[in-house]
């Protein structure tokens, strides 16, 4: 296993001076931008060499003569020399080895943004600001680099070196000549990301027609209501923060027999995976999970359709002695027309579920329990559902008190007991409950909606997307906080506000008004995201798991291709934190520690809190699932 904390690829040689002003720094650039050459560039015969020597030396008498009476130009002349658009191009090197570092490819390129239907290639012709049909907003320097705008660039700022990082086929740095024309390319980038996003220009007027008033804070966090990231009451519980003093220890690492599917974890014994052929059954201990031995293989003889295609979702329920297993009906998509209980102590498919409303079948694309906790009951009769446009409950008990047999001739069907079926738009993807079985729901649009338990029909509170679809949705046993996945980057959404009476709530009980805290977002570096890969995308963003009132979350862990990402909470949460500084927009945090494995990872959970009970650690450890193995993580704090 490799760990590693978060990197920014180095600063750059020239980060404290003005590169357009000091005759020493653009001696040393040159020697720089020498090698990036060289890397450039095919070898060339001796008498070219030569020459280029030649004129190399020429070219830098020429400087010397603009530095030497670069004092004597007028102002005019001299923003004429640079202008606005001008910019020193950076590339990074050597990835994550000891020898990377940052090379300047061109010292003297120039940026611009065009709008082109095209994204690859130069040859083509840029379109006119306001061309119709398909085309984007395109950032272009020099020859070198042509990016889509998107957060699919991981653009990071440095406002304090006027300098961004961001990712287009290897990891780029811009360093700008004055603040004003640094806080130019921030605000141009900006507009054009909303438009790129949303297909209407940047104006005060679309921006509030796509995000509304209530959340002018998302639009101008600089105007945004904080104080609620500041005043939340987290019981007076220490800080543990993942800093250099904190080692990620591997306790276990299995061989998990291949095709792991997913990961499902216990709170009591035992915890399982499951693959193509079944479940793998592991012990739950205070450092991780360890395998028992002990395999159950899908039994499909008692399925109504005489098969059992590999399941894509595992919940557990009724003190965890019951699963529930959703296959989907075709490959990439996760709809389905019912799902298999699982009895694991007998490792038998005990009944194959219709789900049907009014009749008619219908499909679910996501099941979860009534509560955060709820799996723990024995009794636990009733789960939650969700489709693109659907959200209820379902009863596995016969409306007419009678037990259900699976040798009835048609599937038994599980009894809606409340939801609602929305008319079209929703497009919901995922949904998450609190300790009191509030809802949150993540959209296809980026909107995250939070419904009280009460009422299934419409949202408290509904959050604007930010460009990106949410993929997966957590919550905090309490429900103030929310994380969502998208995949670029993680969403962390405050919850609470003040009533008219001044009373503190959350979005899930009440409508949050107009002084919405602005969200925070949780980045990996434009290196990271290079080196975590082109296609590779987060998933599975979760807290820290507690199903018991008082108890806080400590953590946020998310998967994106070989790596599992773990942030501190209560870091993210501190407005004072040292990644907030020098940022425009949306705080953004880049501290977290790397997981890093030889092969994808299925999925990154933590163990229920009770198994935090370590001396070393007070957070209970890390389950990282891949295809083939599974490990348990450890936090352990070095001693000084």
């Amino acid at each position: 296993m490799g760990t590693s904390q978060s990197r920014d690829g180095f600063d750059l040689a020239d980060s404290d001076s003005d590169p357009y002003t000091e005759e020493e720094e653009e001696e040393d650039e040159q020697e720089q931008y020498d090698d990036a050459e060289d890397q450039q560039k095919p070898q060339t015969s001796p008498a070219t060499q030569a020459n280029s020597k030649s004129l190399a030396e020429v070219d830098a008498k020429l400087k010397s003569l603009k530095l030497k009476y670069g004092a004597s130009l007028s102002p005019s002349s001299s923003q004429n020399l640079y202008s606005m658009n001008s910019v020193k191009l950076y590339l990074h090197i050597g990835g994550n080895t000891p020898k990377a570092k940052w090379i300047v490819s061109d010292k003297h390129a120039s940026y611009s943004f065009v709008r082109t239907s095209k994204i690859d290639g130069e040859d083509d012709e840029d379109e006119p600001d306001g061309a119709m049909g398909q085309s984007w907003w395109v950032l272009k320097v020099g020859s070198k680099v042509r990016a889509r705008v998107s957060t699919e660039m991981q653009l990071k700022l440095f406002g304090d070196q006027r300098r961004v990082d961001f990712v287009s086929n290897g990891v780029w740095a811009l360093k700008f000549p004055t603040d004003q024309a640094f806080r130019k390319f921030v605000s141009e980038f900006q507009d054009y990301l909303f438009e790129n996003v949303h297909g209407l220009k940047a104006t005060e007027e679309n921006k509030i027609k796509v995000y509304g008033k209530e959340f002018i804070g998302w639009l101008k966090p600089e105007a945004a209501d904080d104080s609620m990231w500041e005043d939340t009451d987290d019981g007076g519980q220490p800080e543990t923060p993942i800093r250099a003093s904190q080692d990620l220890l591997e306790e276990f690492e299995e061989a998990a027999n291949g095709g792991v599917q997913s990961l499902t974890l216990g709170a009591l014994d035992n915890s399982f995976l499951v693959n193509d052929i079944g479940l793998q059954v592991y012990r739950n201990f205070n450092r991780g999970i360890h395998g028992k031995g002990v395999s159950v293989k899908f039994d499909a003889g008692n399925s109504s359709s005489g098969r059992l295609s590999t399941p894509k979702k595992a919940l557990l329920m009724r003190a965890e002695t019951n699963m529930l297993l959703m296959s989907p009906l075709n490959e990439g998509k996760p709809h389905t027309t019912g799902l298999q209980q699982l009895d694991i102590e007998t490792g038998k498919i005990v009944t194959d579920w219709k789900f049907e409303k009014d009749g008619a079948d219908i499909t679910m694309r996501d099941i979860t329990n009534d509560t955060k906790g709820s799996q723990l009951d024995p009794s636990e009769s009733t789960f939650l559902g969700l489709d693109d446009n659907r959200l209820c409950q379902w009863d596995m008990r016969d409306r007419r008190g009678m037990v259900q047999n699976i040798a009835m001739a048609n599937s038994p069907v599980l009894h809606w007991t409340q939801g609602h079926q929305f008319s079209r738009g929703t497009n919901f993807q995922c949904f998450a409950t609190t300790g009191d079985g509030s809802i949150v729901v993540g959209s296809l649009d980026g909107k995250i909606r939070l419904y009280s338990k009460s009422s299934m029909r419409q949202a408290k509170t509904a959050f604007p997307g930010l460009g990106s679809p949410v993929t997966n949705v957590d919550v905090t046993y309490d429900g103030k906080w929310i994380l969502g996945t998208t995949d670029t980057h993680l969403i962390l959404i405050c919850t609470l506000f003040t009533d008219k009476d001044g009373r503190t709530k959350t979005g899930f009980s009440g409508r949050m008004g107009n002084k919405i805290p602005a969200p925070r977002l949780l980045k990996l570096t434009p290196l990271d995201s290079h080196l975590a890969g082109t296609n590779n995308k987060f998933h599975g963003g979760h807290f820290s798991w507690v199903t018991e009132n008082g108890k806080h979350e400590r953590h946020l862990v998310a998967t994106v291709g070989k790596f599992s990402v773990i942030w501190d909470f209560q870091q993210v949460k501190n407005s004072a934190h040292e990644c907030y500084r020098n940022q425009q927009g949306l705080k953004s945090c880049y501290c977290y520690k790397i997981v890093l494995k030889d092969e994808s990872i299925v999925e990154s959970r933590f163990m229920h809190d009770k198994f935090g009970v370590s001396g070393d650690s007070p957070e209970a450890p890390l389950v990282v699932a891949t295809p083939l193995k599974v490990s348990s993580i450890s936090l352990s704090v070095k001693s000084d």
